[in-house]
């Protein structure tokens, strides 16, 4: 009896090793930040199912210091499409739920014409990887 009791409770901690939290629209999630932005938080507007690259996950980002030369060039990024692997790269605790950033619908119309015209795609590094890359390209100069 009490070698059952061990063996269950060893194959209920192995199965929750490797759990994968749920990724779901509403939710808002503190992720791994870049230094100096700390209070930084992603929230999961929307959730779609693609045919090719499975979950498309739509998150808009805020109290970030996205700089543009020596200046903050913007303090949110209200839409980005990323997968599941940028989620669980990131996120490191579910901290609340809120309805959708309104902001994210522009952004995300841009990127849907694009996709399906097939000159977009979606990001699979870390969010603070897509920051420092998104920060790159704004410090670039404009020829």
């Amino acid at each position: 009896m009490r070698a059952c009791l061990v063996s269950l409770m060893v194959m209920i901690a192995l199965s929750t090793l490797g759990a994968t939290p749920d990724f779901d629209q509403g939710q808002v999630w503190a992720y791994k930040n870049r230094p100096g932005e700390e209070e930084s938080t992603l929230l999961i507007d929307k959730v779609e199912d693609d045919p090719k690259l499975g979950h498309i996950y739509h998150i808009s980002i805020c109290k970030i210091h996205l700089k543009g030369g020596s200046a903050t060039f913007t303090d949110e990024l209200p839409h980005l499409p990323v997968s599941l692997q940028t989620l669980q790269l990131s996120c490191t605790k579910l901290v609340g739920q809120s309805d959708a950033n309104p902001m994210y619908l522009q952004g995300y119309h841009m990127w849907k014409q694009a996709y399906d015209a097939g000159h977009a795609g979606i990001y699979t590094i870390s969010i603070a990887e897509i920051l420092d890359l998104a920060e790159k390209m704004l410090q670039k100069p404009t020829t």
